[in-house]
């Protein structure tokens, strides 16, 4: 009878690795890490309600991609800090979670000024900020090298706001916008869309970004009978400025952007949402058509419902794991900026993205919705 021989060396190896398991030794073996990702936004603050939403998205895809064993066997943590909407805060927070946290790549910052005060760490440590949840200009021209954006620009959005107010034959319209650099970016699109249309404004007012002064905003808009005013802000100021606006008697057509395209801005708005235009930079999220929207709602798996927040989240999250899978195992600082910008014609299911090293604009996708008397944007 032929019988089996095992070698010693086989035997104990057969041996060991359970037993070191059993007695909790098997740490001297290799172990994956985690990809470490930040974040700095507005988990509280004036715009926590849309933060909220994006972070739904967010976290629903890469919650599914970990499922599923996380990229290259590592599992993607996100470390997001809040800085309660203050600019200072958000540049604290950037440089704990690149010199201490040692993070790969921020991600998702929320805010214009807020970003800004984030650029000289990108550039100082030399890692990608991807998806920053803002539309400004200077994000997009000149080219940082460290930046790269999912969302279309404030200034397409704004100029195409005022195009719209002049094809309706809206002739008097003005700009309420926060003094920010926010506001004079979308400001800037704006005044494209009135040198297009040949025209005006019949008034520009600034807005302090913690305190706006409705009662001096609101008298300037009636006093120059506007139409129709583009206010620009967070959703906390400009749902306060309709409700004064209308509380005066004005019934001026109210347009603002895609910062304050969330159901959270609809609620603080209440009996005053039906018929404010907001401008969007993703398709309707009840277009179910669009593939990247059949996605992320078999994702929430009815833990919530979809908002032009949530697929902001939900679609820049798919572009942070596909530069995550192109930098390969372990990924480094640099090999996340080179595979970034190896990405081209990406379909996020639907949409289609790229970059390049002298291109980091992303998606430039625009177009209006109007809230409904159901409280739902409508396209």
């Amino acid at each position: 009878m032929k019988t089996s021989r095992i070698s010693p060396r086989h035997w104990t190896r057969r041996w060991l690795a359970p037993t070191l398991i059993a007695c909790g030794l098997a740490v001297a073996l290799p172990a994956q890490a985690d990809i470490l990702i930040g974040q700095t936004t507005s988990v509280t603050g004036p715009v926590a309600a849309s933060v909220g939403e994006t972070l739904v998205g967010v976290r629903a895809y890469l919650d599914h991609v970990n499922a599923q064993g996380g990229i290259h066997g590592e599992k993607i943590k996100l470390i997001t800090l809040d800085d309660n909407f203050k600019p200072p805060r958000a540049a604290e927070n950037a440089k704990k979670l690149i010199e201490q946290d040692n993070v790969v790549a921020l991600f998702m910052s929320r805010a214009t000024p807020h970003t800004e005060a984030i650029l000289p760490l990108l550039a100082q440590h030399k890692l990608a900020l991807v998806a920053p949840s803002t539309g400004a200009m200077v994000f997009h021209t000149p080219v940082n090298p460290y930046v790269f954006n999912v969302r279309s620009s404030y200034q397409a959005e704004t100029e195409r706001a005022i195009r719209h107010l002049h094809e309706i034959t809206l002739e008097r319209v003005a700009v309420v916008h926060v003094d920010d650099s926010f506001g004079a970016d979308c400001l800037a699109g704006a005044m494209k869309g009135f040198a297009a249309a040949g025209k005006q404004p019949v008034a520009v007012i600034k807005a302090d970004r913690e305190k706006p002064d409705y009662a001096a905003i609101v008298k300037t808009l009636i006093d120059k009978q506007a139409q129709a005013v583009l206010w620009i802000g967070s959703s906390v100021a400009v749902s306060g400025g309709v409700k004064a606006l209308r509380q005066a008697g004005s019934a001026a057509q109210v347009l603002t952007v895609s910062n304050n395209a969330s159901a959270g801005f609809i609620k603080q708005l209440g009996e005053h949402a039906h018929g404010v235009v907001v401008t969007q930079v993703f398709p309707s999220e009840r277009a179910l058509g669009v593939p990247i929207n059949r996605e992320a709602l078999a994702l929430l798996k009815g833990k919530g419902e979809l908002s032009p927040q949530v697929m902001e989240g939900f679609a820049s999250a798919k572009v942070l794991v596909e530069a995550l899978r192109r930098a390969g195992p372990s990924p480094t600082r640099a090999k996340v900026i080179d595979a970034l910008n190896s990405i081209n014609h990406l379909n996020l299911g639907g949409l289609e993205l790229g970059f390049s090293p002298t291109d980091h604009t992303g998606l430039n996708y625009v177009e209006l919705s109007i809230i409904g008397r159901n409280g739902k944007f409508q396209r």
